[in-house]
């Protein structure tokens, strides 16, 4: 997914910005026009205000009538590779900036009909209805400057995988299967467990996910480490010969082999404050596996107690053991980039506004979209918006990724 090269974003850029950055990235497209295409979408999405839409993404050409023709047959008809794609962005991403972190944000698209690839009908806890929508997932690089998606995946219910019609029509490949969120995920950091380079932590937030010790057993075996935030209600064993699980929170009252750390922080106004943590050495309980505490991994509870300044407990586990505890908050800090990244696509790249029906229709978009954002942290100065440094966003606008089996 990493690319063997330097690329020369720090550099003032000229006029010939978006061209040289589309001859990078889109280098795999063999034919001219796919590439002269892919720079008029590109340019499209970084300077048409409002939704993205084809038309409108073809207004901001003189010849607005072919544009648009040429436009649509470049996202729902070429036939070309998104992943090539997504390797060259992710590329030109860590020439750029170290990579820190992997992260992961879904997102929820509302749709109108049935027939959009992906689409059904699912409860929303944002607006706390059941909603007409597609699921994305999508694999954030973090840095120290800033997060960007570099790949994604669809989601599909049975309703789509089980009607050969629908499939058929939507030119779903035969590859494509019903999984949950975190099989999704699980994807992804299958594909960086055979890449040495992309051996990064993850950063995930499973407050809503009832199988944290799954997914922490599933990253581990394949050589992943991570740093995932849990609700108090998670169960803990404190690795006694005998003991019984209790809650985190349960495990925090009881101080279990708790140390105590003054860890030093950067607040949001980019002064410096200490932060009172705890840590301690857990095991997670593998429902029905039949093991003894002493067979379970070695894992560490992080804590960040309540305060004036932070009305609730925050709980995080990790396999980063042998780390120090500054090292591993430092990483809990690039979840508020995940989630500033995502708003700003959202909000300014037309993530949501894909109009097409088909699965690489979709996939194209993204992959735009992805482009699109990647220049913007690439080019700041350029694009013309304020950027924004990870951990700046103090509400997130996107709930935690629900990653259940």
């Amino acid at each position: 997914m990493l690319a063997d090269r330097t690329y020369q974003a720090t550099t003032t850029p000229g006029p010939d910005a978006v061209p040289m950055f589309v001859e990078d990235v889109f280098a795999s497209l063999r034919r001219v026009d796919q590439r002269r295409w892919a720079q008029t979408y590109l340019n499209g999405l970084l300077n048409v205000p409002g939704r993205k839409t084809l038309q409108r993404l073809a207004q901001a050409e003189a010849n607005s009538a072919a544009s648009a023709h040429g436009l649509q047959q470049f996202i729902n008809s070429s036939p070309w590779d998104w992943s090539t794609v997504r390797h060259a962005l992710a590329g030109l991403l860590a020439s750029d900036a170290r990579p820190r972190a992997w992260g992961i944000a879904e997102v929820t698209i509302p749709k109108r009909g049935d027939h959009s690839v992906g689409v059904h009908r699912r409860f929303d806890p944002n607006v706390g209805r059941v909603i007409n929508c597609q699921q994305g997932l999508a694999l954030f690089t973090i840095t120290d400057a800033y997060s960007a998606p570099v790949d994604w995946q669809i989601m599909l219910d049975h309703t789509w995988c089980r009607d050969t019609d629908r499939r058929r029509r939507a030119r779903i490949p035969d590859s494509a299967a019903a999984e949950s969120a975190w099989q999704q995920m699980l994807r992804f950091a299958v594909h960086a467990a055979h890449e040495p380079r992309l051996r990064l932590p993850w950063v995930l937030d499973l407050r809503r996910t009832s199988d944290t010790a799954r997914i922490a057993g599933d990253l581990s075996r394949h050589r992943q480490t991570f740093v995932c935030e849990v609700p108090p209600a998670q169960l803990v064993i404190n690795g006694r010969a005998g003991a019984r699980p209790v809650t985190a929170a349960e495990f925090v009252a009881r101080r279990h082999a708790l140390q105590a750390h003054l860890v030093p922080t950067s607040t949001p106004a980019g002064s410096k404050e200490s932060v009172l943590l705890h840590s301690g050495p857990v095991q997670l309980p593998e429902q029905g596996d039949g093991k003894e505490n002493d067979a379970l991994p070695l894992h560490r509870l992080v804590v960040r107690p309540a305060s004036r300044t932070h009305k609730a407990a925050r709980y995080w586990i990790t396999n980063l053991v042998d780390r120090s505890v500054e090292e591993i908050v430092s990483l809990t800090r690039h979840t508020r980039a995940v989630d500033t990244a995502m708003t700003e696509l959202t909000s300014d790249f037309g993530i949501l506004d894909f109009e097409g029906r088909s699965f690489p229709g979709w996939h194209h978009h993204m992959t735009m979209a992805s482009a699109a954002y990647a220049y913007s942290r690439l080019h700041p100065h350029t694009y013309g918006r304020p950027h924004r440094a990870p951990g700046t966003l103090e509400h997130a606008s996107l709930p935690p990724v629900r990653l259940t089996s």
